[in-house]
């Protein structure tokens, strides 16, 4: 029977046939970032830089801001690290609760992530910078504790709470046959999670920790709200220090916006690669 002849009474959904000349389709290339803020950073250079022949070039002002914008950037990832590093560590042990066999810790490990997990960051960042104290005394010595420091604490709760689902969600997804397996040889709960299940575990979570610190990353710039002395502060005090041009705005933001383009896309491609090689066939 051909398959023009082929009746039936049941449902069926048939395949759309395309139509020619109708679709358009468009893939985002890697370069098409870079050259979108590099065509907004020249075309506004051209656009202001004849404005006033006894003000200093457009290209000038940003070159001679350069270093002291490279600096504060620097210290946007200094913020990134600390705050990823606090939070995976305490987002670890957090996600650990969860899965544990005691029911109160269980209980207590799944409303602390589920609080700071559906909290703001913002909210969470003033929270710290408020009420955290301005210094701490251990024994006789007292030990300040700066924005920059309270706004790292503030960033790590959610990254914290975001990292415990992860750990969660990887040990979670481990068929159930691997701890059926340890259990046959006689292993402890604690060296079946340290032995056979938290190895099997890291590939599963490399992408998403990535991806979660290529956030946090772009996300450091919210502590120029709360008066820590990173890019985005550094840049109004520049923009003000030159008297507030406003044709410098698109320039000096562009730069700030290429800055983090150039350091969160490699991350996020190899997120997507360690995706590929450490897909789960299930």
């Amino acid at each position: 029977m051909k398959p023009s002849e082929y009746r039936t009474d049941l449902p069926v959904m048939m395949t759309p046939s395309p139509k020619s000349g109708s679709d358009f389709s468009f893939s985002l290339k890697p370069w098409h970032g870079f050259v979108l803020v590099m065509a907004c950073v020249i075309s506004s250079g051209m656009a202001y830089a004849v404005t006033d022949k006894a003000e200093a070039s457009i290209f000038e002002v940003l070159v001679r801001w350069m270093p002291l914008l490279l600096e504060g950037f620097v210290f946007n990832l200094v913020i990134s690290v600390c705050a990823m590093a606090i939070g995976t560590a305490s987002g670890a042990a957090l996600g650990l609760g969860q899965i544990s066999l005691n029911p109160m810790l269980r209980r207590f490990s799944w409303l602390v992530t589920q609080f700071f997990r559906n909290s703001p960051w913002l909210v969470l960042l003033f929270f710290a910078m408020f009420l955290l104290p301005f210094e701490i005394k251990v024994g006789g010595m007292t030990i300040p504790l700066p924005d920059w420091m309270k706004a790292i604490v503030g960033l790590s709760l959610p990254v914290m709470a975001n990292v415990s689902e992860i750990v969660r969600g990887a040990v979670v997804s481990l068929p159930s046959g691997q701890w059926e397996a340890a259990e046959s040889l006689a292993y402890t709960r604690r060296q079946t999670l340290w032995l056979v299940i938290l190895p099997q575990c890291v590939k599963r979570m490399l992408p998403p920790w990535m991806n979660l610190y290529a956030i946090l990353t772009m996300a450091t710039v919210l502590a120029s709200i709360v008066g820590v002395s990173e890019v985005m502060t550094l840049t109004g005090q520049a923009l003000a220090a030159e008297g507030g041009r406003t044709d410098l705005l698109a320039p000096f933001y562009s730069f700030v916006l290429l800055l983090f383009f150039v350091y969160c896309y490699p991350i996020s491609r190899w997120t997507v690669r360690l995706e590929k090689k450490f897909a789960v066939i299930t």
